[in-house]
């Protein structure tokens, strides 16, 4: 079902109740955690945690039950109805925060400590069943705006039941108490809307459960390994989780030694921090124009490493002061920029996140995405508590706040650079967005042609150096090209290319060998159930008409007759890239203005018995008239 927005998204079953669930959850993971951390931090005096250590000791608690029962978690994901996971694990919810209301009555610590540890469980047994609902119910189009409402509503939520868990527990005399009622009042709405969410049947309902977790731990670790694309994306994402947890941690002492606010100066970053994160996931539909864009990951990432170092030269010579207030603080101009900083960071993290996950969602096998899942979840704990330990020991070597600041930010972009060189899809794909919003104004028509899944050709006419790149932005899938094997030499394009694997082909009389190689790497494309795209010009136009169209297609469908899908690209002759002057490309710069209006259309398919170089050529030609 189509849908104007990933706000409409809101309005339907598929997707509404599933989404207040987790709301409601994560809301209610910090209600109970935030409350109980002030609780044995400024009410209660408990000589074997001090305070010190309470919110270290409580974090890892709730983080355990992640290292140990994930991979047992999506396995069960994977095996059984996500619906009814996920109204089993409300109901355990209920159980908890009845448990945890009896610890805030009594002021029992060790029961409190016990509750967190089993929130945190049920925290890792609904993880993969929520990352594997979305694909289930969401297509292509809607999984980027669905992720983004997730992580939005993950961030609002954090953000609510920190300001509630402080609020509540501050109240004199009763405030414990209307924790408790709170916590069980969350966890009963969550389980009335888990209710309605709709059925999602297994993905592998024979799945033989391993009840071992460090067996399974390890089988997961080496399942994702496995996807080179999708294994990579966990890494990424654990990365960011490993990002901003540093943020996160860094807040109070940050607000009090740096900045010289007092606890409500904390609470304003955590608020700019979470509105930040909220907002760059949602940007990331508008941005990508409903697709799986990871093009987007690279733009996230320089903003990241730009904002954190610029938060470095921000924070660390601000002018002394003692405790200031809230109206204090925000009425130097000199904190504007720090928030600024935060704030498009933060954002800058959400735009990075969410075509990750829904990257991995649509990539990885569905009977394993729990699985895939839990995997990431492991990743991302193991990240955290690396996190905390490296920021523990640059402050222990003497670093000030800012400086791990900067030392995080410079990481980033290595750590970043290092990805998308591993993977340079993810390059290739920002540098086909950039050309895509920026030096062209491009849009496609008739893309539900472009196949979403299965072994296909896509035959285009020969416009310019860019053709590639453009079919690139087009598709939310990878496409490998046959190119012409001279473009290989031409400057950093050719460099791109390479990067690509895009399959050099040489005239058979010039190269025999290089000739035959290619046909034998593009069969394997389609062998792999992929995209394999084809210029059957042979070079690009010198006069920008439509060139013959050669045999090259024919001599592939004799052995893997898949659809052939005609595009063409329309406005692109006379710009930069194109042979307009002379003969020559890439001659004169901004020969034409940027923003200017390219457009690929995209028609129906061929059937392989239908196809001839004549009938492609004239499809493509009545596309390029359209």
């Amino acid at each position: 079902m189509e849908h104007p927005n990933q706000f409409a998204l809101l309005g339907q079953r598929r997707f509404a109740p599933f989404f207040w669930v987790q709301f409601l959850g994560a809301g209610n993971d910090n209600v109970f955690k935030f409350a109980f951390t002030v609780l044995v931090t400024y009410q209660l005096q408990v000589s074997w945690l001090p305070a010190s250590l309470a919110g270290l000791v409580i974090g890892a608690l709730f983080i355990l039950p992640f290292l140990l029962f994930s991979a047992t978690s999506g396995q069960l994901a994977d095996k059984h109805d996500k619906a009814r996971l996920i109204r089993f694990t409300k109901d355990f919810e209920i159980a908890v925060m009845v448990l945890a209301a009896v610890g805030f009555a009594l002021q029992n610590v060790p029961l409190l400590l016990v509750s967190i540890f089993l929130m945190g469980l049920q925290s890792t047994l609904f993880g993969p069943v929520k990352y594997a609902y979305l694909p289930q119910h969401l297509n292509e189009r809607e999984l980027t705006g669905g992720n983004g409402m997730v992580e939005m509503g993950t961030f609002v939520a954090i953000l609510l039941g920190n300001v509630a868990g402080g609020l509540l527990i501050a109240v004199p005399q009763v405030g414990a108490t209307w924790v408790a009622a709170t916590c069980v009042a969350l966890a009963l709405l969550g389980r009335v809307a888990a209710q309605s969410v709709p059925l999602s049947p297994a993905t592998d309902p024979g799945l033989k459960i391993n009840w071992n977790p460090f067996t399974e731990t390890w089988r997961n670790l080496v399942l994702v390994h496995g996807h080179v694309a999708v294994f990579r994306s966990v890494l990424g994402i654990s990365w960011m989780w490993f990002f901003g947890a540093v943020f996160l941690s860094m807040f109070p002492a940050f607000a009090r030694d740096v900045l010289h606010g007092n606890e409500q100066v904390a609470s304003l970053l955590l608020v700019v921090f979470s509105i930040g994160i909220g907002t760059g996931a949602l940007l990331c539909e508008m941005l990508s124009k409903r697709h799986v864009e990871i093009g987007l990951v690279p733009l996230g990432a320089i903003g990241m490493s730009v904002f954190a170092i610029d938060l470095y030269f921000a924070s660390r010579a601000l002018a002394p002061a003692e405790g200031l207030t809230l109206a204090a603080f925000v009425a130097q101009p000199a904190h504007w920029r720090v928030m600024a900083d935060l704030a498009l960071l933060s954002l800058s993290a959400g735009v990075y996140s969410v075509p990750m996950y829904a990257l991995i969602q649509l990539r990885c096998p569905a009977t394993h995405r729990a699985r895939i899942i839990a995997a990431n979840n492991i990743l991302n704990a193991l990240f955290m508590i690396v996190s905390a330990l490296g920021v523990g020991a640059l402050l222990g070597a003497g670093f000030s706040i800012p400086q791990v600041f900067l030392v995080v930010g410079l990481l980033n972009a290595a750590v970043a650079g290092y990805i998308f060189l591993l993977v340079p899809e993810y390059l290739l794909r920002f540098i086909a967005f950039l050309l895509t919003r920026v030096v062209y104004r491009f849009r496609v028509r008739g893309e539900e042609h472009i196949p979403a899944e299965g072994a296909a050709i896509l035959v285009c006419n020969h416009v310019s150096f860019v053709d590639a790149m453009l079919l690139m932005a087009a598709s939310p899938r990878p496409i490998r090209f046959i190119m012409d094997h001279r473009i290989f030499a031409t400057p950093v394009l050719g460099w791109l290319f390479r990067l690509g694997k895009a399959i050099p082909i040489a005239p058979q009389k010039d190269d025999p060998a290089a000739y035959e190689q290619a046909f034998a790497q593009a069969r394997q494309v389609l062998a792999e159930g992929e995209l394999l795209a084809i210029f059957p010009e042979g070079g690009i136009t010198r006069d920008g008409t439509l060139g013959e169209f050669k045999g090259g297609v024919m001599k592939i469908l004799q052995t893997h007759p898949v659809p052939v899908v005609p595009l063409a690209l329309q406005n692109l002759w006379g710009s930069y890239f194109s042979r307009i002057e002379g003969g020559t490309a890439m001659a004169r710069p901004f020969r034409r203005g940027l923003f200017s209006p390219v457009t690929l259309v995209a028609g129906p398919a061929l059937a392989a018995a239908q196809v001839t170089p004549g009938l492609l050529r004239e499809r493509v030609a009545g596309l390029l008239a359209a």
